[in-house]
């Protein structure tokens, strides 16, 4: 009976989807991130950011790693690759030197951006996929 109530709480305490992590002004991690709420960085991170939620960079906030998240608004530097699965928003004091994947892009004019860049459905994924369909078919 009381078991019961421990493992719903429990889980409650778990699911931290609705949770924003700050990593403020004046600190610095070194180190991998890993959470399934959103991120905010307005110090400085050397190392990965992997999120289910929301990610932020601030116009104070440096990252030197890569990125994985679900959407990502960008206003200070971010130095490593980044893939998202929704929207990538770039405002106009961000600074990035990295890869992107993402679904949708925003640029704000004055934002830097140095490297490539996927949009939508991979390529890839495609032209393998029609090779199997074909070779299917054939056999």
């Amino acid at each position: 009976m009381f078991s019961n109530n421990k493992d719903k709480s429990m889980a409650k305490q778990l699911d931290n989807t609705g949770v924003v992590n700050l990593i403020g002004v004046g600190t610095t991690i070194d180190g991998e991130v890993t959470s399934s709420g959103d991120i905010r960085v307005d110090g400085r991170l050397s190392g990965s950011i992997n999120t289910k939620g929301k990610v932020v960079i601030g116009s104070t906030g440096i990252v030197e790693g890569n990125v994985i998240a679900s959407n990502a608004d960008i206003s200070g530097e971010l130095k490593g690759a980044i893939s998202v699965a929704e929207l990538l928003s770039l405002k106009s004091t961000a600074k990035l030197d990295g890869d992107i994947v993402t679904n949708k892009l925003a640029i704000e004019p004055g934002a830097a951006f140095t490297g490539s860049c996927s949009m939508g459905a991979v390529i890839k994924d495609i032209s393998h996929a029609g090779k199997q369909e074909k070779q299917e078919k054939t056999a």
